[in-house]
């Protein structure tokens, strides 16, 4: 019991990553039973980063194993971020660090957001990508946002 404890305690050290809120979707296969395959529209804000904003599109299998969380996903994604409000970095940020995952199989394969940045353009770079526990694949998607100021209304 007190180990069981300990690991919810611990969960709550761990550092938050960005929580999708899912926009909406388009079905791309109809399914006679159990959802239709789709391509879904999500946004997240970038945990580190204040006044970065993304948008992403992925999509998801339906069918019954797709309702019911067995299905794996297709590595299909886009991502699209911008700048939405001042950027003020809050936390250092490491290249390559990890802004978002979701899993896209019920085991062994997710699809992650990191986050690296060009300092010699004063930039952030976003990359969406997928991976497995034995092989990847190489379908990606980058966004750039560069660092600029932010006029507030009626300035």
């Amino acid at each position: 019991m007190n180990k069981i404890l300990g690991l919810m305690a611990g969960m709550w050290l761990l550092p938050l990553a960005a929580q999708a809120e899912e926009l909406g979707s388009v079905d791309t296969v109809f399914k006679f039973l159990g959802p239709d395959d789709k391509i879904v529209l999500e946004a997240f804000d970038d945990p580190k980063v204040d006044g970065v904003s993304c948008h992403m599109s992925r999509a998801k299998t339906g069918g019954i194993k797709g309702g019911l969380g067995l299905a794996e996903d297709p590595s299909n994604a886009s991502i699209a971020c911008r700048q939405t409000g001042p950027i003020e970095i809050r936390e250092p940020i490491k290249d390559g660090d990890e802004v978002f995952t979701v899993k896209t199989s019920l085991v062994f394969k997710e699809l992650h957001v990191v986050r690296f940045f060009d300092r010699k353009r004063n930039t952030l770079v976003y990359l969406v990508y997928s991976d497995r526990l034995i092989d990847g694949s190489p379908k990606n998607s980058i966004s750039s946002v560069p660092i600029r100021p932010w006029d507030k209304p009626g300035s």
